[in-house]
């Protein structure tokens, strides 16, 4: 009867196969770690952070070296990133991917180096705002990248995903959910590939926005404590934005026959600062209401008791560096502030009950750049456009948490946020006199006047505003891509 076991692991083989399905396990919580900032850690500091704090997965939007080199031991999965002006040059060549790969993934994924899971190949490719202009390279990109994979041995190990934001697919009801038009052959070929090879469907759901851009979208939708205005698609009904987001998704994925494949959460959250609605309570009581939610396995009306594979919170830190465009919240997403202090009390369910802060933070000396009150003001608005043309100033504006300090208040917010991205340097605290520096901390209520970090390689890097596998199935998809063309 030696027979049976193998048979019948070969027939629970041939339906997972034949159904498109994968074993999906409990959701695991992570974190994105962005670098856009004025003030960066040391990235020793920030793995210590997320050891302490038991995150064991995290998603960066490159393959940043020292980034990966203070991950090597620690036990963290990784995802890392290709940015999407990098999608033409490996769309284009094996040569480019094959380097790529060994530079950015091979050289870490070693014994006791950088546990490297997924490669982000763009971020958000697929974007209405970018009018198409990645659309073409993402395919012929990871076809490439999967070669390269392939050799280097790495391929059932290190799997390609595509982060995409909600705006690929779209419906007035959850059960109606497509795909966007003129993205539907390429979804199929990307899904297709993600199916042989593997990987899960990673998306970006952002309740947030859909409040902040719609002054008629119901408030308490966005969050998970039930809502007065659920929306009632057939039998089933939506208390949450989030469920309705993932469910719309799940039914894109379903018309395209590919309706079981696992789905990723690449980036979720809520931030506390630069506009009405994003404040501490708020992003408290959505990221807490999240994890809760996920964390309960309860699952979605179209997926009931199968959440998401993984989510990734968005984000671990403050980037004040980001750009502003999209909105001032854009550098207020962190659940930690720049340097690593918890903004507000988070269970994130993996076995601490409140966060833990960075520890052996390496600050500049505590003191601030304030406007002189025996000088006359009158003429300081040139130097604060300066300022805040260079620093950091968004939490002064309409619906931030410095809005309400008054003039003075701001002027002085102004300058030291451009004294401390100056390093402190006292020339930069003169403004033609209207400047002087105090030790005594000018923070009023929930305003804070930052001291900056002794800044890790004072570098910023530009981020647009937002399983098994075989050498045989990566000979056949290819043979398969090039019969649609």
């Amino acid at each position: 009867m030696s027979w049976l076991p193998r048979t019948l692991l070969y027939l629970v083989f041939v339906v997972i196969l034949l159904s498109g399905s994968f074993p999906v396990g409990e959701s695991a919580i992570g974190v994105n770690w962005g670098t856009i900032s004025f003030h960066r850690l040391k990235p020793s500091t920030v793995v210590d952070l997320l050891k302490d704090n038991k995150i064991k997965k995290v998603k960066l939007f490159d393959a940043d070296p020292d980034a990966l080199t203070a991950l090597m031991g620690s036990g963290i999965e990784v995802m890392v990133g290709i940015p999407n002006e990098m999608l033409a040059a490996l769309s284009s060549s094996t040569d480019a991917s094959d380097l790529w790969v060994r530079q950015n993934v091979s050289r870490y994924v070693v014994k006791g180096g950088a546990d490297i899971r997924y490669v982000a190949v763009g971020n958000e490719p697929f974007l209405t705002s970018y009018s198409g202009q990645f659309q073409s390279f993402v395919v012929p990109a990871l076809l490439n990248l999967q070669q390269s994979l392939v050799k280097a041995n790495l391929a059932g190990y290190v799997k390609l995903v595509v982060p995409c934001n909600a705006d690929a697919y779209e419906s007035s009801l959850p059960s109606q959910g497509a795909f966007r038009p003129e993205l539907t052959q390429i979804m199929t070929q990307l899904v297709s590939f993600l199916n042989s090879n593997g990987s899960p469907f990673v998306v970006n759901i952002y309740p947030f926005l859909s409040l902040y851009g719609n002054s008629d979208f119901p408030q308490d939708y966005a969050f998970f404590e039930g809502s007065t205005h659920p929306v009632t698609d057939g039998s089933n009904v939506y208390y949450n934005a989030f469920d309705g987001n993932f469910d719309t998704l799940v039914s894109a994925l379903n018309k395209l026959g590919y309706g079981q494949i696992p789905i990723v959460i690449g980036e979720v959250g809520w931030p506390t600062d630069g506009a009405f609605g994003a404040n501490l309570s708020a992003a408290r009581f959505f990221n807490q209401g999240l994890i809760n939610h996920v964390l309960s396995n309860k699952g979605t009306p179209l997926r009931p008791r199968v959440p998401p594979m993984d989510i990734y919170l968005f984000s671990l830190l403050d980037e004040g560096a980001k750009s502003v465009l999209p909105g001032n919240f854009e550098r207020h997403w962190g659940i930690f502030s720049f340097d690593g202090q918890a903004k507000y009390a988070l269970n994130l369910g993996l076995g601490n009950r409140l966060l833990e802060n960075a520890k052996n933070v390496e600050y500049l000396p505590s003191r601030w750049c304030v406007a002189d009150p025996s000088k006359d003001l009158t003429n300081v608005a040139n130097h604060m456009r300066i300022a805040c043309s260079v620093a950091d100033c968004t939490t002064l504006d309409y619906g931030g948490s410095c809005n309400g300090i008054g003039a003075k208040g701001n002027i002085s917010y102004a300058f030291n946020s451009y004294y401390q991205l100056q390093m402190q340097n006292a020339q930069s605290c003169d403004f033609d006199g209207l400047g002087m520096v105090t030790f005594l901390d000018p923070s009023v209520g929930d305003c804070r006047f930052l001291v900056g970090v002794t800044d890790h390689k004072k570098s910023i890097a530009f981020r647009p505003p937002h399983r098994r596998t075989t050498i045989w199935t990566s000979i056949l998809w290819w043979v398969w891509f090039f019969l649609m063309l």
